[in-house]
C-alpha cells in the first residue's frame, strides 16, 4: 500500500500526519495500530511518537485520532492538535477550526508567532477533570490535589488530574529532577500496579521563575518524550492551584524540545487551558508498506524537505539556555 504523511511536530513531540480524507485508505482499527507501531519504530527511517490520522467529522471542521508509537490509541494529544489544526486550518483557507477528538470538539486558531518564523496555534485544552474516577487512579477518595500518595513516594505531593488524558504530576526541586526517581515511578505505574489500571503520564516540574516552568514527562504508550501537550496543559494548571502561578496569565512552559506558552482559565470551577505554540512541518514523505499484522515492513519512496526546522531549532536553543541557567540557581 502507498501512503502520504507529513511528519511533523510540536515541541519536538514529533508525528506522522496521515490524511484519511483526501485518500480512501480504507483502514481498519488493527491497520492503524500496525502502522503505528512500523512507522513509529526509532529503528525506521521514519521513527515518531506517534500518529495522527485525519478524518472527516459530521460536526466539526476534522477528526484527529491519535495512535501511540505501541499502538495504542490517546484520547487526545495537545500537540499533536496543533499540527492536525494547522493542516486542517490551511487544507480549508481558514484560521480558525473546530477539531473532533474522542472526547471533546477542541478550537484551533492560528496566532502570532511565538518566535519569528514559526507556524504557531492555539489550542483548546478540555475537558478538565480531577476525580480520580476519570483518571483512573485508585484511591480511596475522590481527589488528589497535592497530596502524598505513600505506595510511590515518602515525600512528593502528587495531583491526578485527566485533562482528558491521564496524568500524575509533581513539583520537585532540581536534586529529584536529576535523580533516577521519575524514571522508575513511570515504569511502575505503566505496568500491572493497582493504582492506575490504565497506566499514566507522570510528570515533574521545576519552577525557574514567576511565569516560567520546566515540565519534564514520562508518557504512556511512549516513554520519556521532548515535550507532551496535555502534560505541560495539566502542569500549568497544577502550579496555578499551588499559587506558583496566576490563572488568565500566560505561563511559559519549558520541555526538552523547546517551549509553549499556557494559559488557565477558570469557569466558575470548571477549567480549560489555552495551549499555545508551534505546528512544525519537517517533510511530506510517500511510503510502500504492507499493513498486515507483525510484517513492520515498508520502504520510504519520496521525500521532501520543509525548511521550518532551522527556524524552530532557534527557539529551542534559547529555550534550553533558559532552562539551564534556571537550573543552575
Amino acid at each position: 500500500m502507498l501512503i502520504d504523511l507529513i511528519k511533523c511536530h510540536g515541541s519536538g513531540n514529533d508525528f506522522l500526519l496521515i490524511d484519511e480524507v483526501d485518500r480512501d485508505y480504507n483502514f481498519t482499527e488493527s491497520d492503524r495500530a500496525n502502522i503505528a507501531k512500523s512507522l513509529c519504530d526509532r529503528t525506521g527511517s521514519l521513527g515518531a511518537d506517534g500518529i495522527l490520522y485525519i478524518l472527516k467529522s459530521g460536526k466539526a471542521d476534522g477528526r484527529m485520532r491519535v495512535f501511540n508509537a505501541d499502538g495504542s490509541e490517546a484520547s487526545m494529544c495537545g500537540n499533536g492538535l496543533r499540527c492536525a489544526g494547522r493542516y486542517v486550518c490551511e487544507k480549508l483557507g481558514i484560521e480558525e477550526a473546530v477539531i473532533e477528538t474522542m472526547k471533546a470538539d477542541l478550537q484551533v486558531r492560528k496566532q502570532n508567532d511565538i518566535y519569528p518564523g514559526i507556524p504557531t496555534y492555539k489550542v483548546e485544552i478540555s475537558p478538565v477533570s480531577f476525580r480520580l474516577e476519570d483518571v483512573p487512579l485508585n484511591l480511596d477518595q475522590e481527589k488528589l490535589i497535592n497530596e502524598k500518595i505513600p505506595a510511590l513516594s515518602d515525600d512528593l505531593l502528587f495531583t491526578a488530574v485527566a485533562v482528558p488524558n491521564p496524568h500524575l504530576v509533581a513539583i520537585v526541586d532540581s536534586d529529584v529532577l536529576a535523580s533516577d526517581l521519575q524514571k522508575e515511578l513511570s515504569e511502575g505505574i505503566n505496568r500491572p500496579n493497582p493504582f492506575f489500571p490504565d497506566g499514566v503520564n507522570v510528570s515533574f516540574i521545576k519552577i525557574l521563575d514567576k511565569g516560567k516552568i520546566y515540565v519534564r514527562t514520562f508518557e504512556r504508550g511512549v516513554g520519556f518524550t521532548n515535550a507532551c501537550g496535555t502534560a505541560m496543559s495539566a502542569s500549568s494548571l497544577v502550579t496555578c492551584l499551588t499559587g506558583e502561578n496566576k490563572g488568565e496569565e500566560a505561563t511559559e512552559v519549558y520541555n526538552p524540545g523547546g517551549m509553549v506558552k499556557c494559559v488557565v482559565h477558570n469557569h466558575d470551577g470548571r477549567y480549560t487551558i489555552d495551549l499555545i505554540g508551534n505546528a512544525t512541518y519537517l517533510y511530506a514523505a510517500r511510503v510502500k508498506t504492507d499493513i498486515s499484522p507483525g510484517s513492520g515492513l515498508f520502504e520510504v519512496l519520496e521525500k521532501d524537505q520543509y525548511e521550518e526546522q532551522e527556524k524552530y531549532e532557534q527557539l529551542q536553543k534559547q529555550a534550553q539556555k533558559v532552562v539551564e541557567d534556571a537550573l543552575k540557581r
